[in-house]
């Protein structure tokens, strides 16, 4: 099984640019060709540098959430000014947090790597703390070497 942790965290909002999601939940190639596409968009348009440029940090996360019935993917920051152009603001919980660490090659490898662990193993293993929805995301930043280290946190309450 995949280490994990399980922390506190304080409320938190990111500011996120996003898009919902074609594919079915268990396309998980088509889901990986769509994150692609919109990640390179936002890249080429200058999106994504106006949003990292308001940041509070150098954490970018990639932030999966249903809302109104769809689901959704951002890439998000935890801003630390007004963004003018953004998606939505994506409201994390004052709650317990299932936590899943990795490290990769680039952020998206590192993205698909760590939420595969926390869903398709770790989560299953837990007994006294149940996934109820909301939020979750995945933070990456860059290590000194190039390569990749991030986080997944996932809310999760008490049996």
């Amino acid at each position: 099984m995949s280490k994990y942790t399980i922390e506190h965290k304080n409320a938190f909002t990111l500011a996120g640019l996003g898009f919902s999601f074609q594919s079915s939940f268990d396309d998980f190639q088509g889901i990986a060709k769509e994150k692609g596409e919109f990640y390179s968009s936002i890249e080429n348009d200058g999106s994504l540098p106006t949003l990292r440029d308001s940041a509070k940090n150098n954490l970018l996360w990639s932030v999966n959430e249903v809302y109104q019935g769809k689901p959704w993917n951002y890439l998000a920051v935890e801003p630390a000014k007004t963004i003018e152009k953004v998606t939505r603001m994506v409201e994390f919980p004052d709650s317990e947090y299932v936590i899943v660490s990795g490290t990769a090659d680039d952020s998206q490898t590192l993205f698909d790597s760590i939420a595969g662990k926390a869903f398709g193993q770790v989560l299953d293993q837990i007994n006294d703390y149940a996934y109820v929805g909301g939020p979750n995301g995945t933070f990456s930043q860059v290590k000194e070497d190039g390569s990749y280290y991030g986080e997944i946190w996932i809310p999760v309450i008490a049996k």
